[in-house]
């Protein structure tokens, strides 16, 4: 089932997730099971996806608050949610299957850059580096496999595009929008975070080839926002079947992108309905992701 949201007070809805306002400085956020591809939502959903995305995101607030602060309050079907209440009934109303892929967060001054962080040479990156040796515009060493380690992470940025596709900036832009000093932190805060993460995947048998984040302002402050590495922003491989110079065994909608490419789409709207063997097998990659990383399975807390 595609799980779609009708609330009151809809603030943005998103390629995947819904955001209603609950009072003035908490947001509920619904990660719907919407998946999108190249930037385009697809009409067919995956069943579960948005719990997936939700529990995992809350999952790496957690890990990664001691590192930087981040927008998570707490999971909108948890016992802690109630205390959040902003008197509406919303929280109170809510269907289960909403609630279950709802968190409610702090409202936040979104910042309009999408801040990728690359470990690995795959995707877009291994396309560019194919027609050019270049990755975001930044030179690269040459004689690069498919699949292989960066000498060192890499930051590249793109705009956060509302319709059609978001498009690589320079540092040069990101300083022009944000400022010298913000600028370095975003840079700094994305490669620490992709460290830290990198390295507790590793010791359960998984790669964070990439991934990608977003942050807001509170008061100045920099934090994370809206979601954190999930399959949906990022590229997980199992390590067991790495092998550089070939597309990598993954838990993320990777699969999805092949199969779209494999039908001969131009990547432009509208895109084409997913095979019933697709939808299974990519609920099955989101769900080995989330319980590999976490340690749990998707209904246990």
């Amino acid at each position: 089932m595609l799980i779609e949201t009708h609330l009151p007070d809809l603030l943005h809805r998103g390629k995947v997730r819904d955001t209603y306002a609950l009072g003035d400085d908490r947001l509920l956020m619904v990660a719907t099971d919407r998946i999108s591809a190249f930037d385009v939502v697809l009409p067919t959903g995956i069943p579960e996806k948005g719990i997936v995305l939700n529990r995992m995101s809350a999952f790496w607030f957690k890990k990664t608050e001691h590192l930087i602060p981040n927008h998570f309050l707490c999971l909108a079907d948890g016992p802690d949610a109630a205390s959040w209440s902003d008197g509406s009934g919303l929280l109170e109303t809510l269907p289960a299957e909403v609630a279950s892929r709802a968190m409610i967060v702090k409202r936040a001054q979104r910042i309009d850059i999408e801040c990728i962080v690359r470990g690995y040479i795959t995707g877009s990156a291994w396309a560019e580096y194919r027609r050019q040796g270049t990755v975001s515009g930044q030179a690269m060493p040459a004689g690069l496999v498919e699949g292989d380690l960066f000498p060192e992470p890499i930051f590249t940025p793109t705009t956060k595009a509302e319709e059609g596709h978001d498009q690589n900036m320079t540092g040069q832009q990101v300083v022009d929008m944000v400022g010298t000093t913000l600028a370095r932190q975003l840079e700094e805060a994305s490669k620490e975070v992709y460290l830290f993460a990198l390295d507790f995947a590793r010791e359960k048998g998984v790669i964070l080839a990439d991934t990608k984040m977003e942050f807001g302002l509170i008061d100045d402050e920099l934090i994370l926002i809206d979601e954190l590495l999930t399959p949906d922003s990022s590229r997980f491989w199992d390590t067991a079947g790495y092998k550089p110079g070939q597309s990598q065994p993954s838990f993320d909608k990777q699969f999805v992108r092949d199969w779209l490419t494999g039908q001969g789409w131009d990547q432009s709207p509208p895109a084409p309905d997913l095979a019933p063997d697709i939808v299974a097998k990519t609920g099955q990659r989101y769900l080995e992701a989330y319980q590999r990383l976490t340690g749990v399975k998707l209904h246990e807390r």
